[in-house]
């Protein structure tokens, strides 16, 4: 998987996994950016997680995997990630351990509605709920 990830970097087309066009880390990328789950063509990254069906890794892992595999100078390939940019989740902006907490805890993190904190404001407006639920993780973990 990571292998082809990384096919537009070792041809010397894109210069990062998040600007190459047409793969599946960019796709997630995107999602990343959007808080949104992996969509059905693509397998959900389950980290080791007793009878679950995925990919038995964190999906932080693979991204970090991947930064650091691409930034392999080989002889016979002509391009690689360079070794001066920052690694993938400070490019992305990803906090580490909101990003642990959101992958290892979502569910105890959020009873109700997921997004940003104004988001989340808004939507509990739209349905008139008479109490807005507590929205410290959503401020603490998404912005």
């Amino acid at each position: 998987m990571a292998y082809v990830d990384l096919n537009p970097i070792r041809a010397k087309i894109d210069n990062t996994p998040e600007n190459s066009n047409y793969t599946a880390i960019k796709q997630r990328i995107n999602l990343i950016k959007k808080n949104k789950k992996t969509p059905s063509p693509l397998e959900h990254f389950v980290g080791i997680q007793e009878k679950t069906i995925g990919i038995p890794y964190r999906l932080m892992d693979y991204l970090e995997l991947v930064d650091w595999t691409g930034r392999i100078i080989r002889e016979d390939k002509r391009g690689f990630i360079a070794v001066a940019l920052p690694n993938i989740l400070q490019r992305l902006d990803i906090d580490r351990e909101a990003w642990t907490t959101l992958t290892t805890e979502f569910e105890t993190q959020f009873s109700h509605w997921v997004g940003s904190e104004h988001i989340v404001r808004q939507v509990c407006a739209d349905k008139a709920y008479q109490r807005i639920p507590s929205t410290a993780s959503h401020r603490r973990l998404l912005g």
